[in-house]
């Protein structure tokens, strides 16, 4: 398919996440990326001339105003967010917002807000749901596989939070972060919780500091019902590690009980399906590209968000859907705090 035109995207960050996405982009052939806009000049330069971008900005409005990019990614950490979504918003420039979205509730809840009212588009960089692994188990419980849905339970287990050196190779802001393991992390699964079984009526959540260096909580368990009467379970632990070569390729294990039998995800990205009332697991085949992060799961986004720009495909990860995710991991927070399941039917 040829596209219809190519696209103008202009970047601002250069953080450890970033190289993804730079490296996501120079494999999109709809695309040229003009100008990357940072804080400080020599990581700007290094990415510019590894990727032929002609123009490098402090500023980011003037980037904005000088480049007239047709979209722009954000790639920096969630304080930022609230300005630079707000100075797309205003010049009408569809953006990519890396997630977390903005640091608080009220604070996204007031963007959403504002892109409604301008009628902007602004997608959360939220890959996740994009690994392959995940995309093929929508595809399986499309094809009911499992038939009547009982529960899934994840395992969070990077085993990268031990020590006072904990983080500091990747994310060093991770250790100061108020609020890290939901806020940060099992956000994720939330999304891909609700990507696989809906929206969630309510939520228990009790959560643990465990490392001492560390300002936020690095341990928990969250339990979520489903509107369709599944139960999900997210049992997360930073220190702890799982079983795989690359302990960062799944960051855990998935389990997935129905009245048909079990699918399992392990840390190999290996599928199995063991029918109901047998012993023999059976090894499910899917294809997919050990490539950068979560089986390139930051190309499969771009790309999705590429389609839907040049070719009018459906979007997902729009803000005003991706606000759900928030308003859930905001009500894990609450649920520790008094200790009790709440409600989410009327959020």
């Amino acid at each position: 398919m040829k596209p219809s035109r190519t696209l103008k995207v202009a970047t601002v960050g250069t953080g450890y996440f970033s190289r993804f996405q730079y490296s996501a982009w120079a494999r999109i052939p709809e695309v040229e990326i003009v100008a990357i806009c940072n804080r400080t000049l020599e990581p700007a330069q290094e990415l510019a001339n590894r990727y032929q971008i002609k123009s490098i900005y402090h500023d980011f409005d003037k980037m904005l105003d000088e480049v007239a990019p047709d979209l722009v990614d954000i790639i920096t950490p969630p304080i930022t967010h609230q300005s630079y979504v707000r100075s797309c918003v205003d010049r009408g420039i569809p953006a990519i917002c890396q997630k977390p979205f903005t640091p608080s509730l009220k604070e996204a809840t007031d963007l959403v807000c504002l892109i409604k009212e301008k009628q902007a588009k602004i997608i959360i960089h939220e890959n996740f749901r994009f690994q392959p692994w995940y995309l093929k188990i929508k595809e399986l419980l499309a094809e009911n596989i499992l038939g009547e849905l009982y529960q899934i339970s994840y395992a969070l287990r990077p085993g990268d939070g031990q020590g006072a050196d904990a983080y500091m190779e990747r994310q060093p802001y991770f250790q100061q972060m108020e609020r890290l393991l939901v806020h940060e992390t099992a956000v994720h699964l939330i999304d891909v919780f609700r990507f696989l079984f809906g929206e969630i009526k309510s939520i228990y959540a009790d959560l643990r500091r465990l490392n001492p260096v560390i300002k936020g909580e690095d341990a928990g368990i969250i339990i979520f019902d489903f509107t369709n009467g599944t139960r999900g379970v997210f049992d997360g632990n930073r220190l702890s590690d799982h079983k795989a070569n690359n302990r960062r390729l799944t960051m855990g294990e998935l389990k997935i009980e129905g009245a048909k039998g079990t699918l399992f995800l392990n840390g190999d990205a290996e599928l199995s399906f063991r029918r109901h009332g047998d012993n023999q697991d059976e090894k499910i085949n899917y294809s997919w590209n050990d490539c950068d992060f979560g089986g390139d799961c930051v190309y499969n986004l771009q790309r999705h968000v590429v389609d839907h720009l040049l070719y009018n495909k459906e979007i997902m990860n729009t803000a005003s859907e991706y606000l759900l995710n928030v308003q859930v991991a905001e009500a894990a927070y609450r649920s520790n705090d008094l200790g009790k399941c709440l409600n989410l039917i009327d959020r």
